[in-house]
C-alpha cells in the first residue's frame, strides 16, 4: 500500500462512512483533535495505522518521508516504522487513526 494518497475520502470527510470502510480491513477507529502546533513525536507501533485528517492540516513524517496532509487524505503508517505528527492549522486539527 502507498504511504500517502491524496484526496482518499471526499469533502467534508464523512468519519461514520471512513469507520466503516477501516472496520471493514479490521483497523480500529479513534478520533483525536489537536491545537495548533501540537506534536506527536516519534512513536513506533507493533501494528500498522491509519490517518486521515477530517478538519486542518498535519504534516505526517513516516520513515524518512514526509507528508502535509489535508482532509480527506488517507497515510498508511507501518508497523514498527517511526512515525511524527504536528498540526499546522491555525484553528488546530481533528483527525482520525486505527491500528490493524
Amino acid at each position: 500500500m502507498e504511504l500517502f494518497q491524496k484526496a482518499y475520502y471526499p469533502e467534508p470527510v464523512d468519519e461514520a462512512g471512513v469507520r466503516k470502510h477501516w472496520d471493514g480491513e479490521g483497523y480500529s477507529f479513534h478520533l483525536m483533535t489537536d491545537p495548533m502546533g501540537q506534536e506527536w513525536n516519534d512513536f513506533v507501533h507493533a501494528v500498522d495505522e491509519y490517518v486521515t485528517v477530517a478538519e486542518g492540516q498535519l504534516r505526517i513524517s513516516v520513515g524518512e518521508e514526509t507528508f502535509v496532509a489535508n482532509p480527506g487524505d488517507l497515510v498508511f503508517i507501518p508497523r514498527d516504522v517511526p512515525h511524527s505528527l504536528k498540526t499546522l492549522s491555525a484553528a488546530g486539527s481533528r483527525w482520525l487513526f486505527g491500528y490493524n
